[in-house]
């Protein structure tokens, strides 16, 4: 072999090796986010979801891709954006504050691991065989804020004693709003209240809705859990401020966002527990062997400012209770 013959070899060689060191690196895993709402109404809970998984060891374009699929309130989209999460082959779904979404994910496969953050009891969902041991691929964060609807009456109603008639805004699409109306109906009825409930699926529909709660002169209004609400915050806050509606929400971005009062779980901290859960998918733990998070803090949460924008004097006892006051 003479020298330049050598060389070329040698050449090639080398322009092989970065070709071969391509070719071996592992493919970077994929997580599937899906959701009903949009991202720009739920910057909040992307952030919350990102930080769980940096917790793991995980960072978005690193060393992991999270595919975004988002609904934009069009709740029937979900089976189909699901699909597509399944045919790209994503290595975890998450639907972290969506329940329909995690009905949708649960039909679209039986083999990708699901991991949710929901408000309702997902063994009474269907979604899960207990809360210790899950089973199958599916695995979350139960919010529990289906059970909360009673509580967040009692406060309206010792915010506002002389109350009686109480508007309930809620999704008829979101499962949850059955048992959640029912149970509030019932602590209606004990402490002699009147409830009106309230439908709305879309934006048009949220405004006509307060101007039926005018109509009706509504004394106060009960806000519903729901993906769809949150994302709609501050259209709702805006209303109920012009309205002079004092509300208790379930989710302490809503007074963040001007509205009133709300008493519930911190969502923030939760879906970052969604986020710490799928990257732990990813470092090989099984779904059906992590346990169901569940709320167990529930924070009160009062905006003083808007107290007194819309002429409500909160009382010592609630104040003394609040957990944060925004002034």
């Amino acid at each position: 072999m003479n020298r330049r013959h050598f060389i070329t070899l040698l050449g090639g060689a080398a322009a092989a090796w970065p070709l071969a060191a391509r070719a071996q690196r592992p493919t970077m895993p994929a997580i599937g986010f899906l959701h009903g709402g949009s991202s720009e109404s739920n910057e909040h809970r992307i952030a919350a979801f990102r930080k769980g998984l940096n917790e793991t060891g995980y960072i978005d374009g690193e060393n992991v891709a999270i595919e975004f699929r988002w609904a934009h309130d069009q709740t029937g989209r979900l089976p189909e954006l699901a699909g597509d999460l399944v045919r790209r082959q994503v290595a975890v779904i998450v639907t972290p504050g969506s329940t329909t979404s995690t009905h949708a994910a649960k039909a679209a496969t039986s083999t990708i691991p699901i991991v949710f953050g929901i408000g309702g009891d997902p063994v009474n969902e269907g979604l899960v065989q207990s809360l210790a041991r899950p089973g199958g691929n599916i695995t979350g964060v139960a919010f529990m804020t289906e059970e909360l609807g009673a509580k967040r009456l009692g406060l309206l109603h010792e915010l506002l004693p002389s109350a009686t008639r109480v508007a309930h805004l809620v999704n008829p699409n979101n499962p949850l709003t059955a048992p959640l109306v029912a149970d509030v109906q019932t602590a209606a009825s004990s402490i002699g209240m009147q409830i009106e409930v309230i439908t709305a699926t879309n934006k048009s529909e949220i405004d006509l809705a307060f101007a039926n709660m005018a109509q009706k002169r509504a004394d106060a209004l009960l806000i519903a859990g729901d993906a769809l609400l949150y994302g709609r915050r501050l259209q709702i806050t805006i209303l109920a401020a012009r309205h002079a509606l004092a509300t208790v929400f379930a989710n302490r971005d809503f007074p963040e966002a001007g509205g009133l009062m709300s008493y519930g779980p911190n969502t923030t901290d939760m879906i970052r527990q969604v986020g710490i859960y799928a990257g732990r998918i990813l470092k090989g733990e099984k779904a059906a062997d992590l346990p169901i998070i569940q709320a167990t803090k529930f924070e009160l949460v009062i905006n003083l400012q808007t107290a007194k924008t819309i002429g409500v004097e909160i009382p010592a006892t609630l104040l003394a209770r609040a957990d944060e006051v925004i002034e």
